[in-house]
Formats: structure tokens, sequence, C-alpha cells
């Protein structure tokens, strides 16, 4: 499959699935692959932590960055403390990576690619497929991996091995063997955080994160932060931006997010945007003439469902070189995939197509896709870091007996993915962390610049209402509509979009509030 799959899917919000699951598309390393718990399981990874050492705020954020060449681009790391209400405690590595301005520079851009999760030194070294040239001229694009995610003091909670197991598993348990099974997954889940990651677990929140980017914006040397957030990094901007409304600069936030949703609310928006997607894929399938699928919508629909309930009573063969079987946990990634980006609904064709003839190939490549999965093993802790830092910012949670009480509402918002997406509310149910930095942070950017919000009307992952309601809620947002299908709005083909975010950061003019593109 084609590096233009990688990228649509890349940039993701959190996914919050059965029995503790948490999916994010993301890139870079996972934790360690043993089957054994880590030598040193009461502290975060000791080759990217320093101990108590004194150090005050004031000292991180007067220091200087060191940056040296990693291929294209270059590289460094920044420190920062393990717990900003006690940053003499210790500190951790915050990895960086930047593709320096390729024109007349104007000043640094910092990037989140979603997640939560998403390495941004990942989406850095990959700068062309992500940003126009003329934003990459006029700026140093800087990614840095958050806390807990790729190289920056990684979180971990399950062997490889086990997160195979994991992941397969029946997103929604319909039977009492599943159900046990779904429980413990959970249950061995969150013991593993606990046992892999020690304390890192209760540091890598959102705040967390946000008050990492202002250390960032210090070392870099610029007054303001100007940033490119998509997805959860939307989350990131503005947590950002309440945070720090002095300190913000040029603020492009792209397929926003409500922040004042509860986790329930956050789910059935969700279920809701991805039964949209496919309600648009089918349509365009039917709409183009002799759809594979059926010859209507509906049809179309009851297609797919009929195909992933045949796949959850008996599982679909496939060429894996591994010898694994297309289960029902792995073909609902696998159909969710390609839905982030209509360019890839053409693979979402051949893997339908294939799964209705009995081979699960082509679903299975795409739920490694959306898992980080290649030559066996995780290249990054996506599926780990996302379920700790969701449930960090919101450890709501219900537990299993719940989960039949809310059918109704997720089958009416989803009936396609309903209760896949309400047996995700068990997902923190268990989780040993508890925040300490503001876990119930009010967002309204009360007195930072101005800033841009960007939404898509048919986006699956962050349904487009969503957009909207960041726009009311931060007090000197602009929002920017893009009419169309797909996650995120920016460097999609749409001029519209790309000149009002380009006019913005680069030459500071903010778009006209309710443009529509």
């Amino acid at each position: 499959m084609s590096k233009k799959l990688i990228v649509a899917v890349v940039v993701v919000w959190a996914l919050v699935l059965a029995g503790g699951v948490g999916i994010g598309v993301v890139l870079l390393t996972s934790g360690d692959d043993s089957d054994e718990p880590a030598a040193d399981s009461s502290t975060p990874p000791p080759a990217q932590t320093q101990g108590a050492d004194g150090r005050t705020i004031e000292d991180f954020y007067q220091q200087k960055l060191s940056w040296s060449a990693c291929g294209a681009d270059e590289c460094t790391t920044l420190q920062v403390p393990i717990d900003y209400q006690k940053p003499g405690d210790g500190s951790i590595e915050i990895a960086l990576e930047r593709a320096k301005a390729t024109g007349e520079r104007i000043g640094s851009l910092v990037i989140n690619p979603g997640g939560p999760g998403a390495p941004g030194t990942s989406t850095v070294r990959d700068a062309q497929y992500y940003f126009a040239p003329e934003l990459r001229a006029a700026y140093d694009i800087v990614g840095f991996d958050p806390r807990g995610t790729g190289k920056s003091a990684p979180v971990d909670c399950l062997s490889d091995s086990a997160l195979d197991a994991y992941i397969a598993a029946d997103p929604d348990p319909d039977t009492p063997e599943e159900l046990k099974q779904a429980t413990e997954n959970s249950a061995d889940f969150w013991a593993g955080c606990k046992a892999r990651s020690g304390t890192l677990g209760a540091h890598v929140s959102t705040v967390e994160a946000a008050r990492d980017m202002d250390v960032l914006r210090a070392a870099l040397g610029e007054d303001k932060l100007d940033y490119l957030g998509f997805s959860y990094g939307t989350r990131l901007g503005a947590t950002y931006a309440e945070l720090y409304p002095e300190n913000t600069g040029r603020l492009v936030l792209d397929g926003a997010i409500d922040p004042s949703l509860s986790s329930r609310d956050g789910a059935l928006s969700q279920a809701a945007g991805f039964e949209t997607a496919l309600r648009s894929y089918v349509g365009s399938c039917v709409a183009d003439g002799d759809c594979f699928l059926g010859d209507s919508v509906d049809a179309g629909l009851k297609t797919i469902k009929g195909l992933l309930d045949d796949i959850d009573a008996k599982p679909l063969e496939t060429k894996d070189a591994e010898g694994r079987k297309l289960t029902v946990g792995l073909a609902f990634y696998g159909l969710i995939t390609p839905l982030y980006a209509k360019d890839n609904w053409s693979f979402l064709d051949d893997g339908l197509k294939a799964a209705l003839k009995g081979d699960g190939s082509t679903l299975l490549q795409l739920s490694d896709f959306y898992g980080s999965r290649e030559g066996g093993r995780y290249t990054d802790n996506s599926l780990e870091a996302i379920s700790v830092i969701n449930c960090l910012d919101d450890p709501w949670s219900i537990t299993p007996d719940q989960v039949p009480g809310q059918f109704a509402d997720f089958e009416k918002a989803s009936p396609t993915f309903g209760k896949v997406f309400a047996w995700g509310l068990t997902a923190c149910d268990g989780d040993p962390f508890t925040a300490t930095d503001e876990p119930d942070l009010k967002i309204d950017g009360s007195g930072a610049a101005p800033l841009v919000v960007l939404g898509t009307t048919r986006d699956p992952a962050t349904p487009y209402k969503e957009a909207v309601a960041m726009a009311e809620q931060l007090e000197s947002a602009v929002l920017v509509t893009r009419e169309g299908d797909g996650h995120t709005a920016y460097n999609k083909g749409n001029s519209c979009i790309d000149d009002a975010v380009h006019a913005y950061l680069i030459d500071g003019k903010v778009p006209r509030d309710g443009l529509t593109c």
C-alpha cells in the first residue's frame, strides 16, 4: 500500500474502544517488546529521565537547544519536569525534530499530528506530505513527541504479542466467553501500564504536554507560539491557549474537537461521525453504478454489517506471513481506516471485495496500518499511550454490566458501529493513574490572539459540529469550513482552505469568520 494511505491515517483523534483499548494512529518507537515487565518497572525509562536535582521552572525555561543532523532534518531533546507541581523532583527528555525553512524564514511552527499519541517527529520527517511548499518555505517546522509517546519517555503497557491479542479481540463482546476475555484484557492492560510505566503514567496529561510546549517555545527563542495542530492536536492547542494566552501567536486548529464534551458525548459524536462517513462511502459506490455492496445505501450498509457478523462468527483466512486470521476486531479497524480520507476509499473497495470472497488479507493490512504494526511488531506505542492520556484527561468510565443500557442511544447514532462505541465507555475502568495538574481545566482561551479553527463537514473522527463548538467556546476563534469528506482540512487539495491557512500563518491575515470552502 502507498505512502499516501499512511499519511492519510496518521492524523487522528482518540478512538476509544472496548476492553480499555484506545486507538490512535502515529509513527515511531514502541516500548519494551519482551513478554516480561521492564526490569525497573517503578519509574519511567531511566535513559530518558533524570533524578531530583532541585531545578526550578526558570531553569527549564532558560535551557538552550543543541541541534544535530538526523537525516535531512535536525534533532535534539528538550528537558522538562516530570511533575510541574514539583519541578525539582526529576525531568524527562522530549524528542524534537526540525525541518528548517526552505525560503525566507519567519519563525518556528510547532506541530502536533493528533492521537493522542502521535509523535510529531515522524510528521516532520514526512513534512513534504503534510505541509505545502509555501509553509515549509516560511517556517522551521518543529515536531515533538508529546510526553509518554514516541521517543519522549514512552509509556508501555503490553508486550507486542499481548497487544496483538488485545487488538484482535471482539470490540462488541456478545457472549459470556467474549465478555470474560474483554474484562481480563482490560485488567491486564492497566496492570501492565502500572508495572511497565510506573509513576510516569500519572504525568502524560494534555495539560502537562501543553506546559511542555511553552518550555519548547522559550527554548526555540520565540516570544509567541505559532502552532498547527490536527485532530487531538486541536485539544492540545486550545489547552495551550487557555494556559498561556499571553504567549499564544498564530494557532491553527484543524479537525477540531469540542473540549467541553464528556467522554460519553464525545463517543456518541464520533460514532455518528463514522456512520456518516461510511454512508458517504457507500453512497459514492452506489452513485457510480453497479455497486458491489448493493443498489442503495441501506443495502450496502446491510452488506457490510452482515460481513462483520460473519467474521465475528468465523474469522477469515489471510495471506499473512505470521498466519494471523482477520478477527472482527481487526476487521473493524480495517474498515474505519480508509474512511479518514476519500482518496483511500479504493483501498476499502479492495478490502471489502476480498473479504466478501473469504480473503481477509487487505483488511488485515489496513488494520495494521491503523495500529502502526509492521514486520511483526508495533513501531510505536500509540495504542497504549492513547488510553493512558485520555483517561488522565477524563477518567470517567462505566463497568461492563452498565454497557447494555447505553445501546439504544449509541445504535441510534450509529446502527453500524454503535455497540462498539458503547463498549468503549469502559475504557478507563481499572485505570490506576490520577492526573495531578489541573484535570478539570475549563477552556475558553480568554486573552489569546485571534486563532483559526478548521472543520470538515463529513469528518468521521472529529465531526463538524465539534469544530463549530470549539470555535464558539474559544473567545478569539474564527471558524473556517471545508465542505467534503475525510479527516482534517489543510493540504487536502482544497486551495481555498490552504490559501486561508497560509495567509494567516505567513502574513498574519485572519480569515473571515464563517468562511466556507
